[in-house]
């Protein structure tokens, strides 16, 4: 998530706030990335959510996405609860 402000901060860190609430997608945040493990379907309807909340936010904000599909979460991925 790239915003285009100078204030680029709290957009992301609410972004990733937000993706935290689901109990469904396990959620790693590292100083490059964050990474969101869980069934693909529900990912891309959640991440579609939110996309849209960001953007009628604003500012204005560019999404680079990566998606490898069948890839298993690490350890210490958020929630501390088990996957289903």
């Amino acid at each position: 998530m790239y915003p285009l402000t100078d204030d680029y901060r709290p957009p992301i860190q609410a972004f990733i706030d937000r993706l935290n609430t689901h109990a469904e997608l396990r959620v790693l945040t590292n100083s490059l990335s964050t990474q969101v493990w869980g069934e693909l379907d529900r990912i891309l309807a959640i991440l579609g959510d939110e996309i849209g909340l960001a953007a009628a936010q604003g500012p204005q904000i560019v999404f680079v996405m990566k998606v490898l599909p069948g890839l298993g979460a690490p350890a210490g991925a958020h929630p501390a609860a088990p996957p289903p």
